[in-house]
């Protein structure tokens, strides 16, 4: 009996896939205050399912295409005369709205919406943790690779013309980590969930962090026990285990805020 033949098992991994591909990325996210955009490219990942299906397609083929088409849009139409989050709340709406309206006409398949809402990590299959683990070493090794200039260029896009580092070259390869991201995440905790999980473990590690370097390790770190800490949660509570991961990492994050608030009420007291 091989070891990938038990679902929590399978599930783990793929948890912990998503949080190394998810907690680095996410401090860049944070760091350039990319929320919403991040949010318009999940919401788009419905409407990617909806043509995969229509078309017998790989859904992650579908997804990752139809996120990057989304968050190549945002970038190209940001500052064209709409505030960047008006222009971030239609897309990310309009794309969740067809995505559901594309998937109601889908005759003779059979779709669990909710699976792609919020996730349905109990039911990855070997060949989804093959996608899962591809994704996350292909994101994390574009991190790695282009990391000095990715954060020049989100600290300084003038610094970063200087040392010959093209800001918008480094925005497109973010982009690109995002859509595969999120290609990979619709599995695990869902299109309306994925930014939860860019965002809280890398905001949850800033207090903590004196260099962007361990901002990122933390991030990875309270991710990884935030997807341990849900898959138990939700095996005892008999809860949807998507939703629970999430809400560890929030308690994980409001845990991180009380610790810092309270070190730095202490650090104020002994001067």
């Amino acid at each position: 009996m091989s070891l990938l033949d038990d679902f929590m098992v399978r599930a783990t991994l793929a948890g912990l896939g998503l949080a190394i591909a998810a907690a680095p990325l996410g401090c860049f996210v944070v760091w350039r205050r990319m929320a919403y955009f991040g949010d318009a490219t999940a919401h788009a990942a419905i409407l990617g399912v909806a043509l995969s299906l229509t078309f017998s397609a790989s859904v992650f083929g579908g997804v990752l295409a139809v996120s990057l088409v989304m968050a190549l849009t945002v970038s190209a139409l940001s500052g064209r005369g709409f505030a960047m989050d008006t222009m971030l709340g239609v897309l990310a709406h309009s794309a969740l709205a067809f995505g559901l309206v594309a998937a109601s006409f889908l005759s003779g398949v059979r779709i669990d919406l909710m699976a792609y809402l919020f996730g349905d990590i109990l039911a990855v299959v070997p060949a989804d943790l093959a996608v899962i683990w591809g994704g996350a070493a292909l994101v994390l090794g574009l991190i790695i690779w282009r990391w000095s200039a990715l954060l020049t260029a989100t600290l300084n896009p003038d610094l970063a013309f200087a040392e010959g580092v093209d800001p918008k070259r480094e925005e497109l390869v973010l982009t690109l980590a995002l859509a595969i991201v999120v290609a990979v995440a619709i599995k695990v905790v869902g299109a309306l969930l994925i930014t939860a999980m860019l965002i809280i473990p890398a905001a949850a590690a800033r207090p903590f962090s004196r260099t962007p370097e361990m901002m990122a390790l933390y991030a990875v770190g309270i991710a990884a026990a935030s997807v341990l800490g849900g898959l138990r949660a939700s095996y005892v509570l008999d809860t949807p285990t998507g939703p629970t991961i999430v809400c560890v990492v929030a308690i994980l994050f409001a845990l991180s805020v009380g610790i810092a608030g309270v070190l730095a009420r202490a650090r104020s007291a002994t001067r």
